[in-house]
């Protein structure tokens, strides 16, 4: 309970009242009456007060939030008496809010709707412990701070709302708003599809002898992608992910583009998978159709980098072990040349089988590390470090293209559209 502004300003007023006494303006008794007044009847509005019954409060929000994505929220409160109330959430993880507090006058029978908005910060599971309200006392002498229901409980999932937006699309057109440069094709690949007419661009090879001297017309025959295929997201959880970038580790970065080339490879009619490795192990079986995107999510929605090294031989026997068929194995992580002799072993092992991807993250302050002007010992000490990274990463990049790995060396934000393009450059060239 605290004391309200009109408290403060009668305790001001008495305490002038005591001046104009010691001045022999008024007689002593008055003072110690006016204190008597004031006295009782902040007691009595702190007893009433302590009696009110508590607003009802609901709170509107669904149980699955998506990382980064503002989200708004709904407070329903409801009272029996008229009063006068501060609002606040108790917003888990310090997420940014906007539009609250909120002072609102409550009035009996009549339901008060507010809303705002957060953006979560953090993937896993969160509680909301209730709403705090800020209540005015009857004769607006006090504040009392309450803290009431409804707990909550959500999940903060990786940022799903690119998936459902591509939902409105075809592939190649789900592809190109990550950003990936798709180059079609047509009646070219490697499952058979159709026998049609020629049509101008068609390729010789699609020319069909027979069907043409049988029908006295051009015949092409009609190529697609082969389905059924297999892709493996290996995610790297260890130490080398715990770095940030635009508000998300490089970790949430690697999952959101996974996430993302998983969804397009559910829609070619291929089966995703993803095992995280480094720091706490997960592992979900690739498999085909779209509700693998749900499987996923909830497989990966609360895994979190940890600051331990990873073992990329481990990973690579245990994939060996589960994974039998023959896949796309496309490993995320950030590369560095004191991993590279594990991960040389790693890659070795996976290609016994598999077809294997590396894409190393690259922090984008090193684009412009060297480029920067060089006017103290300082920046002459930062740039030389720089370049010395630079030099073993292109090293390490090197060692592994010298095994015939596939490498991607991306910054963050370009991640999802470059494994988006490596996918369906194995697709487009039937590399599985």
């Amino acid at each position: 309970m605290r004391p309200a502004p009109l408290l403060l300003v009668l305790l001001l007023a008495w305490a002038a009242l005591g001046g104009v006494v010691l001045a022999g303006a008024l007689p002593r008794w008055s003072w110690a009456l006016v204190a008597t007044v004031i006295g009782t009847l902040a007691l009595l509005d702190l007893w009433r007060q302590a009696r009110r019954p508590s607003p009802q409060v609901q709170r509107e929000l669904p149980e699955a939030l998506a990382l980064g994505v503002r989200r708004e929220v709904g407070l329903r409160l409801q009272t029996t008496e008229p009063m006068r109330v501060q609002v606040f959430d108790l917003v888990p993880g310090g997420w940014p809010l906007e539009s609250l507090p909120q002072c609102v006058q409550l009035r009996p029978g009549h339901a008060c709707a507010l809303h705002y908005t957060l953006q979560p910060q953090q993937r896993g599971r969160f509680r909301f412990e209730g709403v705090q309200l800020r209540i005015r006392s009857p004769w607006r002498l006090w504040w009392q701070q309450r803290t009431l229901p409804p707990l909550l409980d959500v999940r903060v999932y990786p940022n799903f709302v690119p998936l459902t937006r591509f939902a409105l699309f075809s592939a190649d057109q789900a592809s190109r708003l990550v950003g990936a440069h798709v180059k079609r094709r047509r009646g070219e690949g490697t499952d058979f599809h159709q026998m049609r007419e020629y049509r101008v661009g068609d390729s010789l090879r699609q020319l069909d002898w027979k069907a043409t001297a049988r029908a006295r017309k051009l015949i092409s025959r009609e190529y697609q992608d082969e389905k059924n295929q297999q892709l493996l997201l290996m995610l790297d959880s260890g130490r080398r992910m715990l770095a940030s970038e635009g508000g998300l580790s490089h970790f949430d970065h690697a999952l959101n583009a996974s996430l993302v080339v998983a969804y397009l490879a559910l829609r070619q009619g291929d089966a995703a998978g993803l095992f995280a490795v480094g720091g706490e192990r997960r592992w979900v079986q690739p498999q085909r159709g779209m509700g693998t995107v749900e499987h996923l999510l909830r497989a990966s929605y609360d895994l979190q980098p940890q600051p331990v090294a990873t073992d990329y031989l481990a990973a690579a026997t245990e994939v060996s072990l589960r994974q039998r068929r023959r896949a796309l194995v496309m490993l995320v992580s950030n590369v560095r040349d004191e991993d590279i002799e594990d991960l040389l072993a790693a890659v070795r092992l996976l290609q016994r089988r598999h077809l294997v991807c590396v894409a190393s993250l690259r922090e984008h302050e090193l684009d412009g590390a060297l480029e920067g002007e060089v006017h103290t010992l300082e920046d002459a000490a930062q740039a030389g470090a720089a370049a010395l990274y630079l030099q073993q990463r292109t090293k390490a990049h090197e060692a592994l293209r010298s095994e015939k790995v596939m490498v991607l060396d991306v910054t963050a934000d370009a991640l999802p559209a470059a494994l988006v393009e490596r996918y369906l450059a194995v697709k487009r060239e039937g590399l599985l």
